[in-house]
C-alpha cells in the first residue's frame, strides 16, 4: 500500500500535541474545492480528557475578518456601497479626523486629516486606526486602553462613539497597520443592510453555505462542543512546551452568551467543516460566493508601494502585502513554501489559520485553541508540509 503523502503532516501535528504545544488540532487541505486530506488529533479539553472531534467549535477571533470582508464585497456587488466611499457617509461620527503629528509625544499633538477614511482604507488596514492590543507603550495603545475601546459591554454605536475622538496614528492611506478597521466595517455592514451583523452573515453567507455552527456565541445545547482555550506557559517563548488553561480569555463569559456588539473583527466561533465550506466558496468556479472580478480584486494587492504587513516586534516581511481583507503573498519569505506566491491568508488570535492559493487552486485550514498562537512554529509546519503533500 502506497503511503499517504500527508503522513509527514499528520506526524508533525501529532508531535505538536504530544510535546505540549497544542491541546488538539484539526486540519483540512483542499485541491480545488475537494478536501483531499482531513485530520484531527489531540484533545478539546485536556483536563477532562475529551478527545477533539471534527465537530468541535473553536473561537476563531480574526478569522471573523474574512466573513466581514465578504459581507462588504457582497454589498459592493449589490450596488449599495463603493470602496471609495468615505466612512462618514455611513458613520458620521468618524468624520473630520485628527492625526498624530510625526514624532508626537502626547496624544493631543495632532493635525487635521488630509483626507477622509474610505472603505478601501478600512479593507486594507491603511486607515490610520490602531488596535490597542499589539503595541503596548505607544500613544495610541494607551489612549485606546484608557478610552475602553475594547469594552465588551459597548454597543456598536458606543464603540464608534468611543473610537471617534481618538486621533489616527497616521494619515489615511499612507501606512499599513493592523487595526480595528474590520470592526468598523462590521458597523458599516449593519448600517447599509439594516441587519445585525450576525443576521447578515446568516442570510448571505452562513445560511447559503450550510455553515451551521458559525455564530457570535455558543448556545447552551452546543456548549459541550466548545473546545477549551489554552495559552503557552511563556507567551514570549513559543518554543517552550506546556499549556495553561485560559477559560476567562479574552474576558469572562466570552462566546457563551449574546453580546451587545457583534465584532466584525474578531467575534465569531466556527468549526473546521464550516470554515472549509467558506474557503470552498472562495475558490474560483461557478458556485463561488463572490463574482469572478470581485474575487480577483480580493486576492490582488491593494496597498501602495512600500506598504506591507508588519507587526510590532516581529521581523519585517516586505513580500506579504494586503488585498481586500487578507494578506497577499507576492514574494515568499524564509518560512513560506517557495511556491506560495499569490497566496491569500490570515489567522486568528487563538491560533486558527486559513490560506488559499488561487494560482495553484489549493487551500488549507488549521483549527486549534492556543491563545496568541498565530505565527508559532506549528503554523509554518502545517503550511509547508501541506504544500509538499500536494506536490506544489
Amino acid at each position: 500500500m502506497t503511503p499517504s503523502p500527508f503522513q509527514p503532516l499528520h506526524a508533525a501535528m501529532r508531535a505538536q500535541v504530544a510535546q505540549g504545544f497544542l491541546p488538539g488540532v484539526a486540519t483540512a487541505v483542499l485541491r480545488g474545492r475537494e478536501v483531499v486530506d482531513r485530520f484531527v488529533c489531540g484533545q478539546a479539553d485536556v483536563e477532562a480528557g475529551v478527545p477533539l472531534r471534527g465537530d468541535h467549535i473553536f473561537r476563531v477571533f480574526s478569522n471573523t475578518k474574512l466573513l466581514t470582508s465578504c459581507a462588504v464585497l457582497l454589498l459592493l456587488e449589490d450596488g449599495r456601497l463603493r470602496l471609495d466611499d468615505p466612512v462618514e457617509r455611513y458613520l458620521p461620527a468618524l468624520a473630520h479626523r485628527q492625526v498624530l503629528r510625526p514624532g508626537a509625544q502626547r496624544i493631543d499633538e495632532v493635525e487635521p486629516a488630509r483626507r477622509s477614511i474610505t472603505l478601501q482604507h478600512l479593507m486594507t488596514h491603511t486607515s490610520g486606526l490602531g488596535y490597542g492590543a499589539f503595541d503596548p507603550g505607544t500613544l495610541l495603545f494607551e489612549a485606546y486602553q484608557a478610552a475602553g475601546v475594547h469594552n465588551p459591554l459597548l454597543t456598536q454605536q458606543q464603540f464608534i462613539d468611543t473610537l471617534a475622538p481618538l486621533p489616527l496614528g497616521f494619515q489615511p492611506g499612507e501606512r499599513w497597520e493592523y487595526s480595528l478597521a474590520t470592526d468598523v466595517l462590521g458597523c458599516v455592514v449593519e448600517v447599509v443592510s439594516g441587519l445585525a451583523l450576525g443576521d447578515f452573515f446568516q442570510q448571505r453567507i452562513c445560511g447559503p453555505l450550510g455553515m451551521t455552527d458559525t455564530a457570535f456565541w455558543v448556545p447552551e445545547d452546543k456548549r459541550p462542543r466548545l473546545a477549551a482555550l489554552y495559552g503557552g506557559v511563556d507567551f514570549m517563548d513559543p518554543l517552550k512546551p506546556g499549556l495553561v488553561r485560559m477559560d476567562d480569555a479574552p474576558f469572562p463569559g466570552a462566546y457563551t452568551s449574546p453580546r451587545l456588539r457583534q465584532s466584525g473583527g474578531g467575534g465569531l466561533v466556527s468549526t473546521l467543516d464550516d470554515t472549509v465550506r467558506l474557503i470552498q466558496a472562495l475558490m474560483p468556479g461557478s458556485e463561488a460566493l463572490l463574482k469572478p472580478d470581485t474575487l480577483a480584486a480580493m486576492c490582488r494587492n491593494q496597498v501602495a508601494p512600500g506598504q506591507y504587513v508588519q507587526f510590532p516586534n516581529m521581523p519585517a516581511n516586505p513580500g506579504r502585502l494586503f488585498g481586500l481583507g487578507s494578506s497577499v503573498l507576492v514574494q515568499p519569505g524564509p518560512f513560506d513554501p517557495p511556491t506560495a506566491t499569490d497566496e491569500v491568508s490570515w489567522g486568528g488570535l487563538a491560533g486558527t489559520v486559513w490560506w488559499i492559493n488561487p494560482r495553484l487552486a489549493i487551500a488549507g485550514v488549521l483549527m486549534t485553541q492556543r491563545y496568541y498562537g498565530f505565527g508559532n512554529p506549528y503554523t509554518f509546519e502545517f503550511h509547508n508540509l501541506a504544500y509538499q503533500a500536494l506536490g506544489c
